[in-house]
């Protein structure tokens, strides 16, 4: 029985681990803004669980990060000390409004970036001493590569991907794993407002078991589906005089 810690856990993706991982026996403490939200999952998730197991909430606003020290201390307390912590926060921003507002611009780096950057900085901590632990973060294949429809957010889960691939390499010393997770196009309300949907999405559901799979396989990253580590890997390989031309 692990003890696992969800940051954004009323999402889609989040609630689709959220139940693969109580049917499989562990406990779960779940962190995200809409007390409302959270309660329903939680009592769907406790109609799912044994007695054995714990399923604890609080609400919090991920981008205050002077929070996020009592909330580990929180999750300590309700489940015990976390084995697995699952960054799953995250906000689709509107670009053209990014473009014309600095101020947006930044709070969408802080709610994709900064916030994430500081949560898994704390989890590291805990862990290291330890000398075990997981620390998943879904990032996207957004991060990638920049394109004029949506480098906002493309740079901010940039920014997360380096910061994972040089945590990934301090903590490697200390037996912990740091798995990026990278989506393609997944259908959910996030991206609800997106009309045509075609093969290349995937359901939360589908999203969900990959990182089930992935946190048990101890990966460093993984494209969900797997496709897209194919698709991205033609994308990263256009040469810049060609790619900056496209309409992307």
């Amino acid at each position: 029985m692990s003890n696992i810690v969800i940051f954004g856990a009323t999402s889609a993706i989040a609630t689709a681990c959220a139940r693969e991982w109580i049917a499989a026996g562990h406990n779960l403490f779940l962190v995200g803004r809409n007390a409302d939200k959270l309660e329903i999952i939680r009592t769907d998730l406790l109609a799912r669980s044994t007695q054995r197991q714990t399923v604890a909430t609080a609400t919090a606003d991920l981008n205050d990060f002077s929070t996020h020290e009592a909330l580990y201390a929180q999750a300590a307390q309700a489940v015990g000390a976390p084995d697995i912590v699952l960054v799953a926060h995250g906000s689709l921003p509107d670009q053209k409004a990014c473009e014309a507002s600095v101020e947006l611009t930044m709070q969408e780096i802080r709610t994709n970036a900064l916030s994430v950057i500081a949560l898994t900085t704390l989890a590291a901590n805990l862990f290291e001493p330890r000398r075990e632990g997981t620390i998943a973060v879904i990032g996207s294949v957004a991060g990638d590569r920049g394109r004029q429809s949506n480098y906002v957010y493309g740079a901010a889960k940039g920014m997360v991907d380096i910061f994972l691939q040089g945590l990934r390499n301090r903590m490697a010393k200390a037996s912990v794993t740091v798995l990026t997770i990278k989506p393609g196009f997944v259908d959910t309300p996030m991206t609800a407002h997106i009309p045509t949907k075609g093969a290349l999405w995937a359901t939360p559901g589908q999203i969900g078991q990959g990182i089930i799979q992935a946190v048990k396989r101890k990966q460093n990253v993984v494209y969900l589906p797997w496709f897209w580590r194919i698709i991205m890997l033609i994308i990263r390989s256009i040469p810049e005089a060609i790619f900056k031309k496209l309409s992307l």
